[in-house]
């Protein structure tokens, strides 16, 4: 395309302005209505290019109706907007064919009606789809914890254009952050997992394998940049924007050197170095959060071995420590959904992330601590 990119989120205002509400005014004022462009796609996070326009992106956005007005209208509003929606939107097409993945569509020019990507449903039944609940009623436990960031981000960043139903933004407001005991109990589950592995980068230098203590490093630095995001209050995307996602955090133009240091160290001896600073600084922002009593930042030898750790488990101790509600501080150390899971197949999956979070919220461990 040989026009300006325009960002995502941009693109879909304007389209509801300019093209889909008049058309929504003109032949079913009479519904109350919400729009917004949230859910899946790289520019409702703020990290789409002009790479992205390739598949998923373009002009897009929600209309919700109430369930009944759903069940009587919305098949007809998407038949009246793919019959009247124009072909191009500020140079881009509004129709979308599929890709080589039938489940996945980029947008290409037509000239009949539009396949068009305004999808036409109510609340309930979309937050059911992409989040596995409604928070329009009440959020358990196990709720926010068979819940992957990356969906609890999308559902929860993007823009609202207009709320006829008066529902959308309170729903979002309540899944802006985690509960302050929750918010624990993922903080201490990513320190945890930071010390079940710490002492690894020194034992496969120790025998000679680079190659091991250098994975161990990456898969530890990748940790100490979801950590410093749940510190921040921000949901880690998942992969492909984890690094984008920390780059936007005050603390990274400090924690970025060192990080880089350790993954670009050819010696274990060095990448324990660096990371050793990071694990310091890291703990000064724990203990500057003020969520628990101060706990002592410097790294220290493990055990009886030459290996300089933090003992990262000290700080998920002292975060359990503080919760209040029996129910999460009886739960296992492991934490949401994707601090125990590493697959965006399972993640994209609600029914196996929910199944896999009850398999754990049930264990023998917690049931007899509560």
């Amino acid at each position: 395309m040989d026009h300006a990119f325009v960002p995502g989120l941009h693109l879909s205002r304007r389209y509801y302005d300019d093209a889909v509400e008049p058309l929504l005014r003109r032949y079913v004022g009479h519904i109350a209505h919400t729009a917004a462009r949230i859910g899946s796609g790289s520019e409702v996070l703020g990290f789409d290019t002009p790479r992205s326009a390739d598949h998923e992106w373009g002009p897009r956005l929600q209309v919700f109706l109430h369930p009944a007005d759903a069940d009587r209208y919305a098949e007809k509003i998407v038949e009246m907007l793919a019959d009247r929606l124009p072909a191009t939107f500020l140079g881009y097409p509004t129709h979308f064919v599929p890709t080589e993945n039938e489940q996945v569509r980029r947008m290409a020019a037509t000239e009949g009606p539009v396949h068009h990507r305004v999808e036409v449903t109510d609340l309930g039944t979309w937050f059911s789809r992409h989040l596995g609940f409604d928070p329009r009623r009440a959020v358990t436990v196990a709720d926010w914890l068979a819940t992957p960031t990356q969906a609890l981000a999308e559902a929860s960043a993007g823009v609202v254009f207009h709320d006829g139903l008066a529902q959308l933004v309170a729903a979002r407001s309540r899944l802006a952050w985690y509960p302050p005991d929750v918010w624990r109990h993922v903080l201490a589950c990513q320190w945890q997992r930071i010390s079940q592995e710490e002492a690894f980068v020194g034992r496969c230098g120790e025998v000679g394998d680079e190659l091991g203590s250098a994975v161990v490093g990456a898969r530890l630095v990748r940790d100490l940049m979801r950590l410093c995001l749940l510190m921040g209050r921000s949901y880690p995307p998942y992969s492909k924007w984890l690094g984008s996602a920390f780059a936007r955090l005050g603390c990274a133009p400090g924690l970025t050197p060192t990080l880089t240091a350790a993954l670009a160290a050819t010696g274990w001896r060095d990448r324990e170095q660096h990371l050793a600073r990071a694990y310091e600084d890291i703990a000064g922002m724990h203990n500057r959060l003020g969520l628990t009593e101060p706990v002592d930042p410097a790294t220290r030898p493990y055990h009886e071995r030459p290996f300089r750790v933090l003992r990262a488990e000290r700080f998920a101790a002292a975060l359990v420590a503080g919760i209040s509600a029996a129910e999460i501080r009886s739960l296992p150390v492991v934490g949401a959904i994707d601090q125990y899971v590493d697959s965006t197949d399972v993640l994209s999956d609600r029914r196996r992330c929910r199944a896999a979070a009850r398999a754990v919220l049930t264990t023998p461990e917690a049931s007899e601590a509560r």
